[in-house]
Protein backbone atom coordinates (compact mmCIF):
# COMPACT_ATOMS: atom_id res chain seq x y z
CA UNK A 1 0.00 0.00 0.00
CA UNK A 2 1.38 3.40 -0.94
CA UNK A 3 1.32 5.78 2.02
CA UNK A 4 1.54 9.56 1.79
CA UNK A 5 2.48 11.59 4.83
CA UNK A 6 3.36 15.10 5.90
CA UNK A 7 4.21 17.33 8.80
CA UNK A 8 1.70 19.80 10.24
CA UNK A 9 3.18 22.93 8.64
CA UNK A 10 3.56 21.32 5.20
CA UNK A 11 7.33 21.77 4.92
CA UNK A 12 7.88 18.00 4.63
CA UNK A 13 5.92 15.52 2.54
CA UNK A 14 6.79 11.91 1.93
CA UNK A 15 5.59 8.70 0.30
CA UNK A 16 6.55 5.13 1.10
CA UNK A 17 5.36 1.61 0.23
CA UNK A 18 4.04 -0.36 3.19
CA UNK A 19 3.24 -4.07 3.13
CA UNK A 20 2.24 -3.65 6.81
CA UNK A 21 -0.07 -0.61 6.99
CA UNK A 22 -2.38 -1.55 9.88
CA UNK A 23 -1.88 0.88 12.81
CA UNK A 24 -2.13 -1.72 15.56
CA UNK A 25 1.13 -1.57 17.57
CA UNK A 26 0.78 0.93 20.45
CA UNK A 27 4.08 1.75 22.16
CA UNK A 28 3.96 3.20 25.68
CA UNK A 29 7.73 3.63 26.23
CA UNK A 30 8.80 6.99 27.61
CA UNK A 31 10.55 7.98 24.37
CA UNK A 32 7.54 7.32 22.13
CA UNK A 33 5.15 8.73 24.70
CA UNK A 34 7.09 11.97 25.13
CA UNK A 35 8.06 12.56 21.50
CA UNK A 36 4.94 11.30 19.76
CA UNK A 37 2.22 10.02 22.04
CA UNK A 38 -0.41 12.57 22.98
CA UNK A 39 -2.70 9.69 23.97
CA UNK A 40 0.04 8.09 26.05
CA UNK A 41 1.42 5.94 23.22
CA UNK A 42 2.74 6.15 19.65
CA UNK A 43 1.91 4.00 16.64
CA UNK A 44 4.58 3.12 14.08
CA UNK A 45 3.87 1.38 10.78
CA UNK A 46 6.17 -0.89 8.79
CA UNK A 47 7.41 0.19 5.36
CA UNK A 48 10.18 -0.44 2.82
CA UNK A 49 13.03 2.05 3.27
CA UNK A 50 14.19 2.04 -0.35
CA UNK A 51 10.73 3.34 -1.40
CA UNK A 52 10.85 6.38 0.91
CA UNK A 53 10.64 9.58 -1.14
CA UNK A 54 10.88 12.90 0.70
CA UNK A 55 10.02 16.45 -0.41
CA UNK A 56 11.52 19.03 1.94
CA UNK A 57 14.32 16.77 3.20
CA UNK A 58 16.32 19.85 4.28
CA UNK A 59 13.55 20.55 6.80
CA UNK A 60 13.92 17.14 8.49
CA UNK A 61 15.94 16.77 11.67
CA UNK A 62 16.81 13.64 13.65
CA UNK A 63 16.55 12.87 17.34
CA UNK A 64 18.41 9.93 18.89
CA UNK A 65 17.33 9.13 22.44
CA UNK A 66 19.55 8.34 25.38
CA UNK A 67 20.02 4.60 25.78
CA UNK A 68 21.99 3.25 28.72
CA UNK A 69 21.87 -0.27 27.27
CA UNK A 70 24.72 0.34 24.83
CA UNK A 71 28.24 1.64 25.15
CA UNK A 72 27.63 4.96 23.35
CA UNK A 73 24.72 5.90 25.59
CA UNK A 74 22.71 6.88 22.49
CA UNK A 75 20.07 4.79 20.72
CA UNK A 76 20.84 3.85 17.11
CA UNK A 77 17.15 4.47 16.30
CA UNK A 78 16.73 7.76 14.42
CA UNK A 79 13.45 9.61 14.94
CA UNK A 80 12.85 12.01 12.06
CA UNK A 81 10.95 15.26 12.73
CA UNK A 82 10.10 18.47 10.91
CA UNK A 83 12.50 21.12 12.20
CA UNK A 84 9.83 23.81 11.89
CA UNK A 85 6.70 22.37 13.51
CA UNK A 86 8.14 19.38 15.40
CA UNK A 87 5.85 16.80 13.77
CA UNK A 88 7.17 13.27 14.09
CA UNK A 89 7.50 11.67 10.64
CA UNK A 90 9.26 8.29 10.75
CA UNK A 91 11.84 6.17 12.56
CA UNK A 92 14.82 4.49 10.96
CA UNK A 93 17.28 2.05 12.52
CA UNK A 94 20.49 1.26 10.61
CA UNK A 95 20.53 -2.23 12.17
CA UNK A 96 17.57 -3.02 9.85
CA UNK A 97 18.39 -0.89 6.78
CA UNK A 98 15.59 -2.33 4.65
CA UNK A 99 12.89 -0.99 7.00
CA UNK A 100 11.46 2.42 7.88
CA UNK A 101 8.67 3.05 10.39
CA UNK A 102 6.40 6.01 9.64
CA UNK A 103 4.41 7.40 12.54
CA UNK A 104 0.74 6.66 11.86
CA UNK A 105 -0.03 10.21 13.03
CA UNK A 106 1.95 11.63 10.07
CA UNK A 107 0.11 9.56 7.44
CA UNK A 108 -2.47 11.36 5.30
CA UNK A 109 -3.60 8.23 3.43
CA UNK A 110 -6.64 6.56 5.04
CA UNK A 111 -5.33 3.59 7.02
CA UNK A 112 -7.17 0.30 7.51
CA UNK A 113 -8.81 -0.42 10.88
CA UNK A 114 -6.86 -3.14 12.72
CA UNK A 115 -8.87 -6.09 14.05
CA UNK A 116 -6.87 -5.95 17.31
CA UNK A 117 -4.16 -3.90 18.99
CA UNK A 118 -0.87 -4.90 20.57
CA UNK A 119 0.15 -2.80 23.56
CA UNK A 120 3.91 -2.85 24.11
CA UNK A 121 6.34 -1.41 26.62
CA UNK A 122 3.43 -1.06 29.04
CA UNK A 123 5.71 -1.09 32.09
CA UNK A 124 6.73 2.43 31.01
CA UNK A 125 3.23 3.85 30.53
CA UNK A 126 2.30 7.11 32.23
CA UNK A 127 0.24 6.60 35.41
CA UNK A 128 -2.65 8.64 33.95
CA UNK A 129 -2.82 6.53 30.79
CA UNK A 130 -5.48 3.83 30.52
CA UNK A 131 -4.79 0.99 28.12
CA UNK A 132 -7.88 0.89 25.96
CA UNK A 133 -8.45 -1.28 22.96
CA UNK A 134 -10.41 -4.17 21.56
CA UNK A 135 -11.40 -7.56 22.98
CA UNK A 136 -8.52 -9.99 22.54
CA UNK A 137 -5.77 -7.37 22.50
CA UNK A 138 -2.35 -8.54 23.65
CA UNK A 139 -0.27 -6.55 26.11
CA UNK A 140 3.47 -6.79 26.81
CA UNK A 141 5.57 -5.14 29.52
CA UNK A 142 8.43 -5.00 26.98
CA UNK A 143 8.52 -6.05 23.31
CA UNK A 144 5.86 -8.32 21.79
CA UNK A 145 6.59 -11.86 20.73
CA UNK A 146 5.78 -11.27 17.04
CA UNK A 147 7.02 -8.78 14.46
CA UNK A 148 4.98 -6.31 12.41
CA UNK A 149 5.27 -8.68 9.43
CA UNK A 150 4.28 -11.78 11.45
CA UNK A 151 1.25 -10.01 12.95
CA UNK A 152 0.02 -8.97 9.49
CA UNK A 153 0.66 -12.46 8.10
CA UNK A 154 -1.10 -14.23 11.00
CA UNK A 155 -4.22 -12.17 10.41
CA UNK A 156 -4.02 -12.36 6.59
CA UNK A 157 -3.52 -8.60 6.29
CA UNK A 158 -0.35 -8.33 4.18
CA UNK A 159 -0.86 -6.01 1.22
Amino acid sequence: MKLSGSCHCGSVRFTVESPHPYPYNRCYCSICRKTQGGGGYAINLGAVHETLSVEGADDVTVYRARDDRNETGISPLQRHFCRHCGSGLWCYDPRWPELVHPFASAIDTPLPDPPEYVHLMTRFKAPWCRIEGKPGDKSFPDYPDESLAAWHERLGLTR
